[in-house]
Formats: C-alpha cells, sequence, structure tokens
C-alpha cells in the first residue's frame, strides 16, 4: 500500500465530451496513474467515496479577474469553491505586467475598480516576474495574458492618438518578450483607454507577434452594444490578417439593439470557422454585465488618464458635454447605446463613507439627491476616485442560451471579486451552468458542458497533461454531485458558495475537501513554451 489516493465508485464525466462511466481514479503525486473499472483499483492509503458522483477535470476560467486576488486572498474560495482549477489573467488589456514604477502607479488608480486599491501600486517589470510571485504558491493554477493597453500604456501613454512607427515597433518587442516570459497570448479591452486608442492595423501587428510565437488573440472588443457585429467582424479580421488564433471573451450580444441577433454572429463565426481560421469563445451565464462606473464614459473624455478624466467631470461645459453622449447620442463607454440608468447599479465602491451607495442605480441615486442622472453619476466617480463597480442589466437570455451551445464555446466567469455587492458570476458562474443550464433547462447535457468547461478550454491554452481525466495527466479535478449541485449566489447576496461541489483537487492535492477549504496552495504559473503550455519544474 502506497500513500496514493484513490477515488472509488466515480462516473467519471472526462472532459472529451463522451458520456461518463463509472471508474476508480488512482493518483500518485500530481499525476492520474490509474483508471480502472468500479472495484478492481489497488488499495490505497486514502480513500474519497464518491459514491457515484462525478469526477471531472478541474474548471478552466478562460476570463478571470483575480490578478491581484490571488496573491493576497490565500483561500480564494469564489473560485475554489466552485470546482476552478486554472484561471486565465491578464485581461481586457489591462493588468500589472509588463510594467515600470510609472506606469504601474497610473495602473493602481486605473485598475481599482477591478482589483480594489491595494497600499502600494502593484506593478512587475516583465511577465516573467509577475509569474514567479505566482510560484511562490497560490490556491489554484493561472495563466496570463499580455495585456495591450499597459503596453500601449507604458510606450504611447494616455494620449488618444496612432502610435507611430517606432512605437509599434516597441510595443511588439515589449508583446515578444511577454510571450518569451510565458504569457500565453494578448489581450485586449478595447472600450478601455488606453487600449481603445490603437487602430486595426497597430493591432494586427501585435497579433502576428502572437501567432508567431502560437499564442492567442483574447480582444475585448469596442461594441457590445450598437456597433457589436461590426466590432466581431473587426476582430475575425484581425486574426485573418495576422494568422492569430482569436479567443472572443465574453462573448455577447447586449442592449435591445441586439435582441435576438445571436444567430447573426454564430453565422459570422462559423464562416470564419469554415475559413480555416482557429476561433473561440467564452462566455458567463448570467444577464448583467459588470464593470467601473467611469467606464461609460464616451472615448474623447478619457484621454489623459485619470486626472485629465477628474478634471473634465468637474468642468460644468465638459461635464454637459458628457451627458450629451450618455444620454443622448451613445458613448464608447456604453457600447453605442445611450445609457438607461435605471440599468446601471452601483455594486461596490472604493471609499467606504460613500456604501450608502451600493445596491442603488444611477437613477435612483439622482432621486435621492435631487439632481440630475448624469450629475449623480459624475458625482459618484469624483467623490470615489474612479474606483465605483458596477452592474449593468443589458443582457437578453435567447441570446445567452444561443451562443453556449456553439460548438467553440467556452466558460469565462469575468469576475470582479471586489466590492459590497459583486456580480454572482464571482462566486456562481460554474455551477450555475451545471444547475440551471444542464439540469433545469437541458440547454447543454452534462458531458458537453463539461467538455466546453474543461477539455475544450485547455485545448485553447494548449495545456500540457491537463484538462483531462486520463492517465499521465495532472490530477486537477472536482467531484461534484449532478443532482445537488447549484449556485447559491445571487445579485442580493453574491458572496454565497456553491452546494454540491464537494472535492477540488490541484495537482492531485485537495483545496476543497467535503465542502472546506484546506490550507493548501498547490496553484502555479502555467507558462507557454514552444510544446505547450506547463508549470516549471520546481
Amino acid at each position: 500500500m502506497t500513500d496514493d489516493l484513490l477515488i472509488t465508485d466515480a462516473l467519471v464525466v472526462d472532459g472529451t465530451g463522451a458520456p461518463g462511466r463509472p471508474a476508480d481514479v488512482t493518483i500518485a503525486g500530481d499525476r492520474i496513474v490509474a483508471i480502472d473499472p468500479v472495484g478492481d483499483a489497488a488499495p490505497a492509503r486514502r480513500v474519497i467515496r464518491a459514491d457515484g458522483r462525478v469526477l471531472a477535470p478541474g474548471f478552466i476560467d478562460l476570463h478571470a479577474h483575480s490578478d491581484v486576488a490571488l496573491l493576497v486572498d490565500h483561500d480564494h474560495l469564489a473560485k475554489v469553491s466552485q470546482g476552478v482549477t486554472c484561471e486565465v489573467l491578464g485581461q481586457d488589456g489591462l493588468s500589472y505586467a509588463p510594467a515600470d514604477e510609472v506606469t504601474a502607479g497610473q495602473l493602481r488608480r486605473q485598475l481599482a475598480g477591478w482589483n480594489g486599491d491595494p497600499e502600494r501600486a502593484l506593478g512587475w517589470p516583465r511577465v516573467s516576474d509577475y509569474l514567479d510571485a505566482l510560484d511562490q504558491g497560490i490556491a489554484v493554477h493561472a495563466a496570463y495574458l499580455v495585456p495591450q493597453g499597459t503596453v500601449r500604456l507604458q510606450v504611447v501613454g494616455q494620449e488618444d492618438r496612432p502610435a507611430t512607427a517606432a512605437e509599434r515597433v516597441e510595443m511588439a518587442a515589449v508583446v515578444r518578450q511577454g510571450l518569451r516570459d510565458g504569457a500565453v497570448g494578448l489581450s485586449s479591452g478595447l472600450t478601455y483607454p488606453p487600449g481603445m486608442y490603437a487602430d486595426t492595423d497597430e493591432l494586427v501587428e501585435l497579433c502576428r507577434v502572437v501567432a508567431a510565437a502560437g499564442g492567442y488573440f483574447a480582444p475585448h472588443h469596442r461594441s457590445y452594444g450598437r456597433g457589436a457585429l461590426a466590432a466581431y467582424e473587426e476582430m475575425i479580421m484581425v486574426a485573418r490578417r495576422s494568422g492569430c488564433g482569436l479567443h472572443l471573451t465574453h462573448a455577447t450580444l447586449n442592449f435591445d439593439v441586439n435582441a435576438g441577433r445571436a444567430g447573426e454572429l454564430l453565422t459570422m463565426i462559423d464562416n470564419a470557422l469554415d475559413d480555416g481560421l482557429d476561433i473561440t469563445l467564452d462566455t458567463y451565464p448570467y444577464l448583467a454585465g459588470s464593470t467601473s462606473l467611469v467606464a461609460l464614459l464616451p472615448r474623447w473624455a478619457t484621454a489623459g488618464g485619470p486626472d485629465a478624466i477628474t478634471a473634465r467631470l468637474a468642468d460644468p461645459d465638459a461635464r454637459a458635454r458628457i451627458g450629451h453622449a450618455l444620454e443622448v447620442t451613445g458613448s464608447e463607454g456604453c457600447h453605442g447605446c445611450p445609457v438607461d440608468w435605471t440599468t446601471i447599479e452601483i455594486s461596490g465602491v472604493g471609499d467606504p463613507r460613500l456604501s450608502e451607495v451600493v445596491g442603488r442605480t444611477v437613477a435612483q441615486l439622482a432621486v435621492l439627491r435631487g439632481v440630475a442622472p448624469v450629475d449623480a453619476y459624475a458625482d459618484l466617480v469624483l467623490a470615489d476616485r474612479l474606483a465605483t463597480t458596477i452592474l449593468q442589466h443589458v443582457g437578453h437570455e435567447e441570446n445567452v442560451r444561443a451562443i453556449m451551445r456553439h460548438r467553440v464555446h467556452t466558460g469565462g466567469s469575468d469576475a470582479i471579486l471586489v466590492g459590497a455587492k459583486p456580480h454572482p458570476r464571482a462566486w456562481g458562474t460554474f455551477p450555475r451552468y451545471l444547475a440551471h443550464y444542464v439540469r433545469e433547462l437541458g440547454v447543454l447535457d452534462l458531458a458537453d458542458c463539461v467538455h466546453h468547461l474543461t477539455g475544450r478550454a485547455a485545448a485553447r491554452l494548449r495545456l500540457v497533461d491537463r484538462g483531462l481525466v486520463r492517465v499521465g495527466h495532472h490530477a486537477d479535478l472536482v467531484l461534484f454531485d449532478p443532482d445537488r449541485v447549484q449556485d447559491t449566489a445571487t445579485y442580493a447576496h453574491p458572496r454565497q458558495q456553491a452546494t454540491g461541489i464537494d472535492w477540488v483537487l490541484v495537482d492531485g492535492e485537495p483545496v476543497l475537501a467535503d465542502g472546506v477549504r484546506t490550507p493548501a496552495r498547490p496553484g502555479r504559473a502555467l507558462r507557454r513554451t514552444a510544446t505547450g503550455t506547463r508549470a516549471l519544474d520546481r
């Protein structure tokens, strides 16, 4: 008898899309070493009795905002309790590496709404420095995308202008180094400054660097509203011209202008796939979006960075112009659609003295304070120093269901973890897929859904020996009861642990045992290499 771990009488749903099969699974160290018919496995010192529960690969969150949380919240229960064993960071074109000292200070202010405002400005000169920090011990594994907005901030600055030829060369060199350091690709946030100032040609140049390294491009494109289909078409054009793999992050169609139009998007994607393009997408299974309150601004109002933004919001003439863009013409930050203030709900503030606004819509806040909605909006952005987060209730269920059925669909939480009332997707994304869209609605069957959330996502990341329940693979696993799994996080009470997800293993080590977080932090940085994405040898 060895110190192996044996999981007996499990229904193994292996992540390939194949139906589940009863089996005993033996783990030695960080690897799966045997998958036997029930009752045939050799004895082991440690045994988990599955009693028919589903044993699946750990879920892969292809769009996560845990860049700071993984380092400071060692439990990371929001993701561990969902069965997540790998997250992809550096999303939406903005994160903390590579960043020099000046850039790090600017990012601290700009990203306070996403990640909180740590006591010191977080920044790492190279991607490898950040990955090394992750390697000190985290709850789950993490991969990283070079953030295009951060790169542009460091090379070009906060100006709204085309990059010069020399600046494009320099940005390409920074991206190339980030990929050599282990990043799996490039992200962009094309409704967020300064990434939004890049034109299509600039993105193509950077994506050619990514393609040469075997990475992929993960854009938050220019609109999910009035210009959504044109924005998707631009990203497909970037992929076509650069030869780069394309992963459409939080792929959805929002606002009334896009009700029922998912079929048009999926036809566009299918045509590109039929042409041989490498395209995948991820979604979260909710209707509301989430971002920072300041992100609603029109593009012109963001140029120059945080100080310039606050100056414009404090100036009556500029504020009036901002109000017209938000309420009449539609701003880039609100995806080209005039804002409906009743859909903008405050989910978190940076300054605890403003906590009374959490849970209110901007429309409600305006009535309470006896001011116009645009003044309630601008006053709050200023008072909270750009750190306010929001929920934006603009989704359509038929679009959500149609997109999640697609043949290249994967899962991503897009979860902002800070704030008094964050989006429930921070705690509920993956169990909600299993409970609501598999068990209750039958939009996906169980094996297909697990494939979306594991094997298909692992293929996008080119993970080596991960993402499947297979002999020789790393033991990143989740054990759950398909009849009992349930997301319990709601908009009113978002920080609620799911039920029915009982065991989570990361490299063979339990991080959740009988639903309780263990002290273990076996997670590592997963780095892109010439032969796939893997952790460095210990």
